[in-house]
């Protein structure tokens, strides 16, 4: 523990100026990151009697050994940078919104040239319009089922899209009237954007002018006596009216708000967002936190709107922002949100009224939030503290392995070796932590020996960044200089698990040893008995079948079978796409693809001369000499031949480049 005066800045030393400031603990690694006005009287608070600071600050200033801090011109820019350095450094001690689910949103892929409709998750695109986030999936479906009666846009995947096209036959919904099947040509591309324009528009709340030409349409057509169309017309303002009727009006004035609620403990805290646009509840999110850092509601709201807008622009951040407190440095975050968005941004208080009203209803569903994850929370920590516990009492260790890391090793009949290592904290998988290796020292099939090298390349980089103990292996070179940046391997395991029986156990503790490791305990799973084997012993462990700790080692073990088969499988589907051409050193894959094009198939450019291959443009004399040389090494064994007519097959179709069976 350090004594913050230790490194407590000298009087007159830091400016009285806006900046953002770091602290860094004793490896150098970022800890905390904040931002003041006044950077002199902000860390000075630090720096008082550590009694009188909040426990949570009290821990920071102690975990610290340093403090350094960068001077901005504006609270503007103390913001963005703060933000940025927290995206960049992951600090243990700043407050991180996690969403207690992947939400889903309704995804129109504007950037393509026949825009596709789609339920998307995870970080958004650019040139692809959002709406959302929904609760459900199928919320999303059912709307678009509706929608697309009015707006027939594309739907479908660009493999189906591809197909239909080649094939001259729209798909199912181009026949049913819910696509206009631009695949076939029924429709122009602009004609089928300016479809997914409207679609837009419409999501986007602007549905009263629509609505009202339908209308005036169907009314024309009745009065022209054209009843089918006139019904055809009427049928599409009951859906488009069923649609909206899924999002409930809660502002008659059109508003476009994000109301911002927040319920919180000592501990932790949640978050509840309603995203209104055109008057209506468009979507709803939720996140949770920890509260690492002493922090109050006013500033779980900033935390809150950088992690929401910190990466949207233009009409993603909305005109209005009801929040339940306002930030210590309100102006600033107006101003910075309006330069998100491009216009003014209104960021208050809602006082009476509907939105008032609204922001109760976001308040209470952050509270079942809050109480719906602490009611999980407990049941889950105190199945998994038993677990721990029995691990810890079958293995006879001094305490519960609140880190456990496990090793597994996968191959194909010797070929493709490689290896995984999952990391689980507390009981709960850790995936940022997950690692890939591939087996470099030697070829062919060996896991214990795979074994001892992967856990050997693991702990000789916890070493590496673990300077300050001496343990430093020499043949690994100099070690970079820190810049603050979470480590791969910095933190060690309290238990290293290993996929194996004694002998897989025994190479993993050797490599410990050699290293000169001896804080780390080792076990093995045998998948044959669950059997669990540790070092130099000669009968297993034997865990009852009902025992938490063996189902949390089987969880642990599992994890690493399955993420080792999938790079393996990966790496196995890569190398079985190579082809001839991949082996042309400073060939990418456009020059590639320009070749194949150019010639037709791999067969006809195997055929041409070093002048031909020349001509491609972006192709060299000294890169079409490698080209020819490569493909002369590949000269197939003998004809393609059709097994079910006996045909030889000719090679004249154009095969992707580094990837099609025309290369072998």
């Amino acid at each position: 523990m350090a004594d913050p005066s230790s490194y407590r800045p000298k009087p007159g030393q830091v400016p009285d100026s806006p900046g953002v400031y770091r602290f860094r603990d004793e490896h150098r690694r970022v800890i905390y990151v904040g931002k003041a006005k006044s950077l002199r009287q902000r860390l000075a608070s630090y720096f008082q009697d550590i009694a009188g600071l909040h426990p949570r600050t009290a821990t920071m200033v102690t975990t610290a050994a340093s403090v350094e801090w960068t001077v901005v011109s504006t609270e503007v820019e103390a913001l963005q940078l703060e933000y940025s350095w927290i995206k960049e450094y992951d600090p243990r001690f700043n407050v991180k919104y996690r969403d207690d689910k992947s939400y889903p949103s309704l995804a129109v892929t504007m950037n393509e040239d026949y825009p596709r409709v789609q339920v998307m998750r995870g970080p958004k695109k650019r040139g692809v319009r959002y709406f959302g986030p929904y609760g459900h999936a199928w919320a999303i479906r059912e709307t678009v089922d509706l929608m697309l009666r009015v707006f027939p846009v594309r739907t479908c995947s660009a493999g189906v899209f591809k197909r239909s096209a080649q094939i001259g036959r729209p798909c199912l919904l181009g026949y049913i009237g819910k696509c206009s099947a631009p695949c076939v040509g029924r429709v122009t591309p602009e004609e089928h954007r300016e479809l997914a324009e409207d679609f837009c528009d419409f999501m986007a709340g602007r549905t009263g002018t629509y609505l009202s030409r339908l209308e005036k349409e169907m009314h024309q057509a009745a009065e022209e006596m054209e009843y089918e169309k006139a019904a055809r017309l009427r049928d599409d303002i009951g859906a488009l009216r069923r649609a909206m009727e899924k999002n409930a009006v809660v502002f008659t004035d059109a508003t476009d708000a994000d109301l911002v609620a927040v319920a919180e403990d000592e501990l932790e805290a949640a978050v509840q967002i309603f995203h209104v646009r055109g008057g209506r509840v468009r979507g709803q999110r939720g996140w949770v936190t920890d509260k690492v850092e002493a922090v109050d509601t006013a500033g779980l709201v900033e935390h809150a709107l950088q992690q929401l807008y910190g990466e949207e622009t233009g009409e993603s951040v909305p005109k209005e922002v009801l929040v339940p407190a306002l930030p210590e440095d309100a102006p600033a975050l107006s101003q910075w949100l309006a330069g998100r968005r491009g216009s003014g941004v209104s960021l208050r208080i809602p006082q009476r009224g509907d939105k008032k009203a609204l922001m109760e209803t976001v308040h209470r569903n952050a509270q079942q939030s809050l109480a719906l994850h602490k009611t999980k929370r407990a049941s889950d920590l105190t199945t998994r503290s038993r677990a721990l516990e029995e691990i810890a009492e079958a293995l006879e260790l001094d305490s519960a392995p609140l880190r456990i890391e496990c090793f597994d090793i996968s191959h194909l009949q010797g070929d493709d070796v490689v290896a995984s290592m999952v990391v689980f904290e507390d009981g709960l998988a850790r995936k940022s932590e997950y690692r890939r290796f591939q087996i470099k020292s030697f070829e062919g099939q060996d896991d214990v020996r795979s074994m001892h090298e992967v856990v050997s390349r693991r702990f000789r980089r916890y070493l590496q960044e673990k300077l300050k103990t001496g343990e430093w292996d020499a043949e690994e070179g100099e070690a970079p200089e820190d810049d603050g940046r979470a480590k791969r391997f910095a933190y060690p395991p309290q238990l290293v698990v290993v996929d194996g029986g004694q002998p897989q156990v025994a190479a993993a503790k050797r490599a410990l040893e050699e290293l000169g490791v001896d804080d780390v305990a080792v076990c093995g799973l045998a998948k044959r008995l669950e059997e669990v084997w540790l070092p130099g012993e000669d009968d297993p462990v034997v865990l009852p079948r009902s025992s938490e700790g063996l189902y949390l080692l089987q969880r642990v073990r599992d994890e690493a079978h399955r993420f080792a088969i999938q790079y393996q499988r990966n790496k196995r589907g890569k190398r079985l796409k190579a082809g001839p051409l991949d082996e042309v050193p400073g060939l990418g894959e456009s020059r590639k693809q320009a070749l194949v094009k150019h010639f037709g198939s791999v067969k006809r450019l195997r055929q041409a001369t070093i002048d031909q291959i020349c001509e491609v443009p972006g192709i060299g004399r000294k890169t079409a000499e490698a080209v020819a040389v490569a493909l002369a090494r590949s000269v197939p064994a003998g004809p393609a031949v059709n097994t079910a007519t006996g045909e030889i097959i000719e090679d004249e179709n154009p095969a992707p480049a580094g990837g099609a069976a025309s290369q072998r």
